[in-house]
């Protein structure tokens, strides 16, 4: 049985809309992919509202948009807003607007799922595999730069969106030597920290994404000779910016046929990637023709070819990565997950959680001690406000508040409902907080010593009360008595008793 989806991706620049068909083999196949220039950063970005002229326009669009839907019988449409609505004041009311006028649901997403919606749609094209690929997607309102191999390893998001660099240096009107200076000066701001998030490592591959890149490959070819119109090498940038700084706004849309809405912005993206690409020190960035809307496509197909893969390996990818970041112990770490990850698996009949609340407690596990960066004292409540701020790939928002409130509450004796912070959870949330701490209160006791002496575990029920057998040659003196004074809120949580044995093979 064949489907047809649609996607729409509400940009800074421009909406735009892709339709494809899956086919019963699991194929896409892009049907119609249109783009209408309507530039809801130019507002979001100056006034910090959207006008109700570019409300008008933006539902004109959702308009046309459902029209051809309805040509192509696209039942499943997903659309979805990036920096200027996440930005905007008054998003909520066009978000309303277009729901009623057109019955279109739009979602606004996070930089984090941009960038990786806009992987995915990428690892379809480009083989990522034992690579490690800086992907940079120049959006109109925010560039996203993304480290990664066959899952994401870090994403930054930087202020340098085209549309937003135009309002704030338009006083140049985009032309000449003195534009190019001040976005070059603008960009340096964030040089250091771009340097930082890449790091020493070589870069293996360069992507660049969005309707500014793919510009930039289709000029190469033509003005530059180039074989390829996917590809653009650092020289043949720094020729292109040249190019742009000698032409007027005018003249780029005459003489290198450009549109009017693509003229003004292609100098500060042509910039802000050299930048980018100096400081990666890569000498060729290819410019694949795909975006978020692909990756949106692709998300949607997965529903259809069967259950979604499995996003172990993200999150655990994205896990450590911060963990690093704030450097962690990654070998006790790695054992917290390993044992709370076997603590889990061996007491369903107590908790009766899913995989979705395993993978919280694998990440909560690598996790729970990177406050020490900040202070050892409250180390817990350090860690809870990073998480609650650097979302994980892979993790829901939910998952995530999870996440993070397990990591504040992974010290705890007994957690009481008079915690504002507690209390602030749902009575749901708040269940499966206390189970994923009380199991993983266990797993890191176990490495009290940061040592990794213990060699496997067995939790099983007796009768009324659950033992829980430690397997190690060593006697584990200081594990065991750790445990013990830590196994109440496990008492308490499931309503048993625990004893603890140590058992050497003897």
């Amino acid at each position: 049985m064949q489907e047809n989806l649609a996607a729409i991706d509400i940009g800074s620049n421009a909406i735009r809309m892709a339709v494809a068909r899956l086919d019963p083999q699991g194929n896409l196949e892009v049907l119609e992919n249109t783009r209408v220039p309507v530039r809801l950063g130019k507002d979001a970005f100056t006034l910090g509202y959207f006008t109700e002229e570019t409300i008008q326009m933006a539902i004109g669009t959702f308009l046309r948009f459902r029209n051809l839907a309805q040509v192509f019988n696209a039942k499943h449409v997903r659309a979805v807003g990036t920096s200027a609505l996440r930005e905007a004041s008054n998003s909520h009311i066009l978000i309303d607007r277009i729901a009623s006028q057109t019955g279109f649901q739009v979602e606004v997403i996070s930089e984090i799922e941009e960038a990786r919606l806009i992987h995915l749609a990428v690892q379809k094209v480009i083989d990522l595999k034992n690579k490690r690929a800086l992907l940079i997607d120049i959006g109109g309102g925010s560039v996203e730069v993304t480290l990664s191999n066959e899952n994401v390893l870090s994403v930054e998001s930087y202020a340098l969106g085209t549309v937003r660099l135009l309002s704030k240096l338009e006083g140049s009107n985009g032309r000449n030597l003195n534009f190019n200076q001040l976005v070059s000066e603008y960009a340096e701001k964030v040089r250091r920290r771009i340097q930082t998030q890449i790091g020493a490592e070589t870069i293996d591959l360069c992507v660049a994404t969005g309707g500014n890149p793919e510009e930039m490959g289709r000029l190469r070819k033509r003005l530059f000779k180039g074989a390829e119109e996917d590809r653009i090498t650092l020289s043949e940038l720094e020729k292109l910016i040249l190019t742009l700084e000698r032409l007027s706004l005018e003249e780029r849309i005459e003489k290198l046929r450009l549109r009017p809405d693509r003229a003004d912005v292609l100098l500060p993206a042509a910039v802000v990637l050299r930048m980018i690409a100096k400081v990666a020190q890569v000498k060729e960035i290819l410019t694949p023709s795909v975006g978020l809307k692909d990756g949106l496509l692709l998300e949607m197909s997965s529903a259809f070819r069967g259950p979604p893969r499995p996003r172990r390996d993200q999150i655990h990818t994205s896990a450590i990565k911060l963990g690093q970041k704030y450097q962690f112990d990654e070998e006790h770490a790695r054992f917290v997950a390993k044992f709370a990850t076997r603590l889990f698996l061996q007491s369903l009949s107590l908790h009766h959680l899913t995989e979705k609340e395993l993978l919280i407690l694998e990440a909560a596990a690598y996790l729970h001690d990177i406050g020490h960066f900040i202070n050892t004292i409250d180390h817990d409540q350090h860690g809870y406000y990073i998480l609650l701020h650097t979302p994980l790939l892979g993790l829901s928002p939910k998952e995530q508040e999870i996440l993070a409130h397990v990591v504040r509450y992974h010290r705890r004796e007994s957690l009481s409902s008079t915690d504002e912070v507690f209390k602030s959870l749902s009575q749901s949330d708040r269940a499966v907080v206390s189970k994923l701490c009380a199991i993983m209160q266990i797993a890191d006791a176990l490495d009290i010593s940061h040592t990794a002496r213990l060699q496997d575990l067995i939790l099983e029920q007796h009768d009324h009360h659950w033992k829980l057998i430690l397997v190690s040659p060593d006697p584990l003196l200081l594990e065991k008595w750790w445990v013990e004074k830590k196994k109440s809120l496990f008492q308490e949580v499931f309503g048993v008793q625990l004893t603890v044995e140590v058992w050497n093979g003897s």
